[in-house]
């Protein structure tokens, strides 16, 4: 077997752990910001969002500076750096008495996380390039399958073992991801001297497409903002929607997790259908897509009907991630494509940092309903930029 197939079954199993990890406290994190001493339903929105948020807005930082050092050290120890120290910070979250000790925890998580974005620049440096969309959708069903799936696993185990026994099962998780990176990654790299590295702006040189890939940072940026913005309060409005049903951490997850059911289905045969019409064209009516989906979910009456939005949002989520990565992966060096991939990282987390406190804040002025509109509007934004350069890369593939 090749080494680019083997990494990719391997990553995939370490992206899947670490997106299940990482997500496994999803459902039932407003209910440990209540545990923690704050019982202003307001107030836990918004310590939530900045739960959520810290952690990478630490990540946006240091993404730029990991993509440096993958291409100068190699991938591989950057991905077990991540999976390390994530671990660690997450069993850390367990032992925690107040709201301040946890986000200060959410905080550490961030200077070692970026695991799945490694692991993504390891296979796009790998892989040939004709069947980029097919191996990058493939291994984007890891990380989104575990960042879906791993709250339906959270809810269930937080209401069968308690809540703070989850983070030492999460912390476990990871783990794993170290030990598979360890020893089953192969990776053949010769460390590239810091004085021989390009600069920055020697890094957009030489890029063909300068103005495609910023637009890809966006893109990725808006994807998370749309993708985060309802996580702060998803449980509490499934609690309103459910009205006195018991389990509601495990209802939140099923619902949480959908989407992932979706995009397994899904992302793989897309991916390698974006490498026969178009990548850009498969971005552009995904976003679409799940623009008009966030509609009708603030006005459901059930979490039942929320749950079949979500999975039909899942379909666009297959699409999504991997189509930015894959062009990304298509108009990038080679040599370079660590720190670029640092930089989209930085814009995921940033919107990450963003989403939550968009939904958040939303929430606690105006109500649960209001977050689905306003995603909606950002996922506008993105939908007018992404046809207005789909537009101009075609012009640029007939004039060229």
């Amino acid at each position: 077997m090749q080494d680019w197939k083997k990494n990719l079954y391997v990553v995939w199993i370490g992206c899947f752990l670490t997106g299940t990890g990482l997500n496994l406290i999803m459902p039932f994190l407003p209910l440990y910001i209540e545990e923690l001493g704050v019982h202003n339903p307001d107030q836990v929105s918004l310590w939530s969002g900045i739960a959520l948020s810290s952690t990478f807005l630490v990540s946006a930082i240091m993404s730029p500076i990991w993509g440096s050092l993958a291409d100068r050290k190699g991938r591989r120890i950057m991905l077990l750096r991540a999976a390390l120290g994530m671990s660690v910070a997450m069993i850390l979250m367990g032992l925690v008495t107040n709201v301040y000790q946890f986000v200060g925890l959410r905080l550490l998580m961030g200077v070692f996380s970026g695991y799945i974005s490694t692991a993504n620049a390891l296979i796009a440096t790998q892989v040939p390039r004709h069947r980029s969309g097919q191996a990058l959708g493939l291994l984007s069903t890891a990380g989104v399958s575990g960042v879906l799936i791993g709250p339906l696993i959270g809810g269930f185990l937080s209401d069968t073992f308690g809540v703070r026994p989850v983070f030492f099962i999460t912390g476990i998780l990871i783990a794993g991801s170290f030990l598979l990176t360890l020893f089953f990654v192969k990776e053949n790299f010769t460390p590239v001297e810091k004085a021989d590295m390009l600069s920055a702006k020697e890094v957009l040189h030489k890029l063909q497409s300068p103005w495609l890939i910023f637009a890809l940072f966006f893109t990725t940026m808006i994807i998370q903002i749309s993708s985060n913005a309802v996580n702060p309060i998803l449980t509490l409005y499934v609690r309103d929607l459910a009205g006195n049903a018991q389990n509601i951490a495990f209802i939140s997850g099923v619902i949480s997790s959908v989407p992932g059911i979706a995009a397994l289905l899904t992302a793989p045969r897309l991916g390698r259908w974006g490498d026969k019409i178009g990548t850009e064209r498969i971005l552009l009516w995904a976003l679409v897509g799940s623009m008009v989906l966030q509609i009708p979910m603030a006005f459901v009456e059930s979490p039942w009907q929320l749950a079949i939005l979500r999975f039909l949002l899942g379909v666009t989520d297959g699409a999504l991630f991997p189509a930015v990565q894959s062009l990304l992966t298509k108009n990038t060096p080679r040599d370079v494509s660590g720190r670029i991939f640092g930089y989209n990282q930085s814009f995921q987390y940033i919107g990450n940092v963003v989403g939550p406190m968009v939904g958040s804040t939303v929430a606690a002025h105006f109500g649960y309903n209001d977050v689905f509109f306003v995603v909606a509007g950002f996922i506008l934004i993105n939908v007018l930029i992404s046809a207005f350069f789909n537009r101009r890369l075609h012009a640029s593939k007939r004039s060229g």
